[in-house]
């Protein structure tokens, strides 16, 4: 059985076949996509495109030609001193040479792929807590300041000796790929990490074997950073045995051979690498990165229908802020090809649930993972039953117990009972999940469930709702924003007394960080002069709050500690009530509610008649679940 599952009973047949340990698997990145190559040496593995019109021009390399690639890149990092515990950092846009510098980076050493959207002492911070000794980056080039900014990380990072550029340029025609070299931009930051070109020196290298002895034994083979929002991030160790499980799972269960994956997500998130990437390794199919930007590419959302349909795409990876994007777009495509979808990285709203597969014609897959996990831990039945509000079934060789701490030790949750969601599975690192070692102290249940901070319950059936998250995290688009980060740089400022930092619901990012703050006594301070603080203090401009609430005194526990589902509250209302203004409907939030199965619930309440429909339209955009107000 591959490509589809409709049942759990489908998932625990899976089990019974054997142990996942007895499974004949590739012992490490370079064995799995050997494999791949003696099954699907000739077709085609991956294709880009720089530019995202739908006659531009791509490149596509097949399995024959991905595996040189990597043998060749492998071969120059270990001719660069990476041996099979040094680190090789990636800061990179989608391209080519990033999915090879993933792969041959877990091959010689440990891969370390970095948000190129950090600012320049995050990524130093990065590079320096994970001792990397080479940066894959890209050459100056014209509308981007990557090379600009990573040179700037390198020259805090003295342990990096080797800086290999890639220039975009060679993915450009005449007559634009004769502009570029007068108008590439000057990088005048000085370091001393010696300056090579990627693809130059990966051709000196022989594309036929390795110059190195292959591990056998697992080992770790990635370094995946988690939010990247402060000074010291935390970096999760990816052992070889857990990405392949990620890519087994995909070729399994979900893709086939024929199948044609648009995704347009980043190759330095879990969720292209693992899920994606590997997935095609495992099943052989043909994955497509549309611009080095993905979404954020300029004219994707544009020509996305057009995209698909020129490269037949038989899937789409997506997530609710892409996808509340594209569906402001017409379908101006035949897209008859695609046959499903798949979203993670934050909750999808109903409604985009709703209006995708009314448009299309195709259902959204929702699952869920975390960079703690390697990633996948659940998803829904893609050819079975999918109950709204649900993340699906826990993957084969995959627990979840929903457990409640309490002073005896850890409770398991009885059925719709709300607690941590905790996971044991193949891709987890029981007692050294990250690189730094008083971060992975009370991480575990158990010894080896991994607590996620998230929230939530199991059904009779199985499946798993997500309910809230105990960690505080901001969600936005899919990244992490820690809200410590705004908290202390507001706490900061001269007259505030208290602040507490949440995300607030937001129809297309999911939340957007949000601060409501407490003054000290005789403090005058306003929120244009909190905003302007804000801006100039928080370093990352994803976590600047896009509202500031001066409250006369904010919620605090019995300890004196800020009580933030009372902002949540506060948050949910003012939102709801504002979209439901604009949308000129005659209800508002009469209260929030806290609900046992679907955590925080907006109460609503009409002034005249109004269809639960009409309501249903703008409120469906929102995570956040909603009701009407009973009548006493």
């Amino acid at each position: 059985m591959t490509g589809g599952f409709a049942s759990r009973a489908d998932l625990k047949a899976i089990e019974a076949e054997s142990s996942w340990e007895s499974r004949d698997i590739a012992h490490s990145i370079y064995d799995f996509l050997s494999r791949t190559r003696a099954k699907h040496g000739a077709r085609p593995a991956i294709s880009y495109q720089l530019l995202s019109g739908p006659t531009d021009p791509a490149q596509t390399l097949t399995w024959n030609e991905l595996h040189a690639c990597v043998t060749q890149a492998a071969n120059l990092f270990r001719s660069l001193g990476i041996g099979p515990a040094d680190v090789v950092a990636y800061v990179l846009p989608n391209a080519l040479e990033t999915a090879i510098t993933l792969l041959a980076g877990a091959t010689a050493g440990i891969v370390n792929p970095i948000n190129p959207l950090l600012e320049p002492a995050q990524i130093s911070a990065i590079l320096r807590e994970t001792g990397a000794k080479v940066v894959v980056t890209l050459k100056p080039f014209p509308k981007t300041d990557l090379a600009q900014k990573v040179a700037e990380a390198v020259a805090h990072a003295p342990g990096v000796k080797t800086v290999l550029e890639v220039d975009l340029n060679r993915y450009l025609s005449p007559p634009k790929s004769w502009i570029v070299p007068f108008v590439r931009p000057k990088n005048h930051v000085h370091h001393s990490a010696n300056v090579k070109n990627f693809n130059a020196e990966c051709a000196r290298q022989p594309a036929d074997r390795l110059t190195f002895t292959d591990r056998i034994a697992d080992h770790t083979a990635a370094y995946f950073h988690t939010g990247g929002t402060t000074g010291m991030p935390k970096v999760a160790q990816h052992r070889a045995s857990g990405m392949i499980y990620n890519g087994w799972l995909g070729g399994r269960l979900l893709f086939r051979e024929t199948d044609t994956v648009m995704c347009p997500l980043p190759l330095f998130h879990v969720f292209a690498a693992y899920p994606i990437l590997m997935s095609m390794i495992a099943s052989g199919a043909h994955v497509i990165f549309p611009t080095p930007a993905g979404y954020r590419g300029e004219g994707v959302f544009d020509n996305l229908w057009k995209l698909i349909e020129r490269w037949q795409a038989s899937y789409l990876v997506t997530v609710p802020t892409a996808l509340s994007a594209l569906l402001q777009r017409p379908v101006n495509a035949k897209i008859e090809s695609l046959r499903g979808a798949f979203s993670g990285s934050a909750p999808l709203p109903i409604e985009l649930f709703n209006r995708f597969e009314k448009i299309t014609g195709v259902q959204i897959v929702e699952g869920y993972g975390l960079t703690e996990c390697t990633c996948l831990v659940a998803v829904n039945p893609p050819d079975g039953a999918k109950k709204i509000g649900s993340v699906g079934f826990a993957f084969p060789y995959t627990e979840i117990r929903i457990l409640q701490k309490t002073p005896d030790g850890f409770r398991i949750c009885d059925t719709d009972e709300v607690g941590e969601i905790c996971v044991s599975n193949p891709g987890v690192l029981p007692g050294s999940t990250y690189t730094e070692v008083d971060k992975n102290r009370d991480l575990f249940a158990d010894g080896i469930f991994l607590r996620t901070g998230d929230l939530g319950r199991l059904d009779a059936d199985g499946y798993l709702f997500i309910t809230g998250r105990a960690k505080d995290l901001i969600i936005r688009g899919g990244h992490n924003i820690d809200p410590a980060i705004i908290e202390e740089a507001l706490m900061g400022c001269e007259g505030v007394g208290f602040v507490g930092a949440i995300g607030q619901p937001d129809a297309h990012s999911g939340e957007l960080p949000c601060a409501y703050v407490e003054l000290g006594k005789g403090a005058t301070l306003t929120v244009d002069q909190l905003m302007d603080y804000a801006k100039t203090h928080i370093a990352e401009r994803a976590a600047q709050p896009k509202y500031i609430e001066i409250l006369p005194e904010l919620p605090k526990t019995a300890v004196g500690k800020v009580f933030k589902p009372d902002l949540r509250r506060l948050a949910i209302i003012r939102t709801y009530n504002a979209a439901l203004a604009e949308a000129k409907l005659p209800v508002t939030v009469a209260e929030v509610v806290e609900d046992k199965k679907r955590g925080l619930v907006a109460k609503l309440v009409a002034s005249s008649p109004t269809s639960t429909e009409a309501v249903a339209a703008v409120l469906g955009a929102f995570t956040q679940g909603w009701d009407w107000q009973a009548k006493p």
